[in-house]
C-alpha cells in the first residue's frame, strides 16, 4: 500500500513517498532486519539486485555503506546516516546515492516505524527528498518503485525466517 504524490523533476525537494507492509513476524525481528548487517545484505535494494558491499553501524551517528549490484552488473553505491533509533519501534536515517566521485546525488530523510497490530508487525516507511543535485533528479522518479521492491524483498526475507 502507498500514499504518494506525483514526482516533479522540476521541483523534487519535498517529494515524499509513504509505503506500508505487514509481516507475519514479531517487530523485534523486523527491527533486526533493518539494523543487523547480515540481515540488511539479504534484502536491501530493488528486486534482482544484490549487495556485494553492505556495512551497517546501527547507532545514532552511525551509518550504512551499501553497494547495490543490478542484474546487468552496474553497481550503485549509497550511504546513510542514522539520526534516531528507538528499538524496536522506530528508525530514522538520511540516505543518498553516490556519484562516481563519492558525492551525494540526493539526500532523503527516511522514517521507518514498526507497530504491533493483531499479532503482526506493520511497517510504515516515509521517504522525503531533502536535497538533490542536477545529476540526481532523474533517479528520484524511481524512488517509490525502488522502495516498494525492496520492502517486498524484506517481507519475503522476514516471513521466511
Amino acid at each position: 500500500m502507498s500514499t504518494n504524490q506525483k514526482f516533479s523533476p522540476d521541483n523534487p525537494i519535498g517529494y515524499e513517498v509513504t509505503l506500508t507492509r505487514e509481516f507475519a513476524a514479531p517487530r523485534e525481528l523486523v527491527f533486526r532486519a533493518w539494523t543487523e548487517e547480515a540481515r540488511v545484505k539479504e534484502w536491501w535494494g530493488p528486486q534482482q539486485f544484490t549487495n556485494p558491499v553492505c556495512k551497517v553501524d546501527a547507532r545514532v551517528g552511525g551509518g550504512m555503506d551499501i553497494h547495490m549490484r543490478s542484474p546487468d552488473g552496474t553497481v550503485y553505491p549509497m550511504k546513510a546516516t542514522f539520526e534516531e533509533i528507538v528499538a524496536p519501534e522506530k528508525i530514522v536515517f538520511t540516505s543518498g546515492a553516490l556519484d562516481e566521485k563519492g558525492g551525494m546525488l540526493f539526500e532523503i530523510l527516511n522514517t521507518v516505524t514498526l507497530a504491533e497490530v493483531d499479532g503482526k508487525t506493520r511497517l510504515t516507511l516515509t521517504a522525503c527528498v531533502l536535497k538533490v543535485t542536477s545529476q540526481g533528479s532523474h533517479y528520484l522518479d524511481g524512488m517509490e518503485m525502488g522502495w516498494s521492491g525492496s520492502l517486498d524483498k524484506l517481507v519475503a526475507y522476514v516471513d521466511g525466517k
